[in-house]
């Protein structure tokens, strides 16, 4: 059976020879029995990946059951006793990768791990430190769902871009790959969405090359388990101004 880590684990240091499997990707997990045995199967067919960091952030349901039957060695699942926030759960993973390159990636399959490759061009390339993947300038298919989240979506991209001084189109992607040095210079606080802003208003502050590459979407409704609130738009809010100051 496969062993659980706690958080918080210590920064692992490797070595990667060019060519070989170069990315983290970093999934946070709560209550996502329904969709993470997929989720981690299709992140785990990419051959690039070196490792898969789950952090079960405290479900109650069958998620960890789920994950323990995966025997891939590349797989590390590292649990929060109680649930702390999508934010946490992304902290505790940045800290524990060791590949040169990050991915934030949703357990929840709304976006596709198929895109990971092409989100990685402009890392690999030296030319980003820092790449979004947008949900709005991408000739790929894109599930239609709610207007009001997508007028907030832009109301909220406009407003941090004017903070910022930054032109993205999809401030709030939950597709977000970065460095390793990014992973270290970045001090991230927010523990539940409002780590979105926070992470972009740092990344400018601090002059970090950002790029942008258009990716698939499959959003789900919240009876399909779509956990974001207006709650967490008004701390998104509180964010950009807060962050982008200092």
């Amino acid at each position: 059976m496969r062993t659980l880590e706690y958080s918080d684990p210590s920064t692992l240091e490797e070595s990667f020879v060019a060519g070989s499997p170069d990315l983290s990707v970093v999934m946070p997990a709560f209550n996502e029995q329904a969709t993470i045995r997929e989720a981690v199967g299709k992140v785990l067919d990419l051959p690039f990946v070196a490792e898969l960091l789950v952090i079960d952030d405290g479900s109650a349901d069958q998620t960890v059951e789920r994950l323990l039957e995966v025997s891939d060695p590349r797989l590390r699942v590292i649990r929060h006793p109680v649930n702390r926030g999508k934010g946490a759960a992304v902290r505790t993973g940045m800290a524990a990768a060791s590949a040169p390159f990050l991915a934030i990636q949703d357990a929840d399959l709304e976006y596709s791990p198929a895109d990971l490759e092409r989100l990685l061009i402009p890392l690999r390339d030296g030319r980003a430190d820092v790449v979004y993947g947008s949900r709005f300038i991408s000739g790929n298919e894109r599930r239609v769902l709610y207007f009001w989240h997508s007028m907030g979506n832009k109301f909220l991209t406009n407003l941090s871009n004017m903070f910022t001084n930054l032109n993205l189109s999809d401030m709030e992607t939950g597709y977000k790959l970065f460095t390793r040095e990014v992973a270290r210079g970045v001090t991230l606080v927010e523990d539940r969405f409002g780590f979105e802003p926070e992470f972009t208003a740092k990344i400018a502050r601090a002059r970090y090359r950002v790029y942008e590459v258009g990716i698939s979407y499959s959003g789900r409704t919240y009876a399909e388990g779509k956990k974001i609130t207006w709650r967490d738009g008004v701390r998104a809010l509180y964010c950009i101004i807060k962050y982008s100051r200092g």
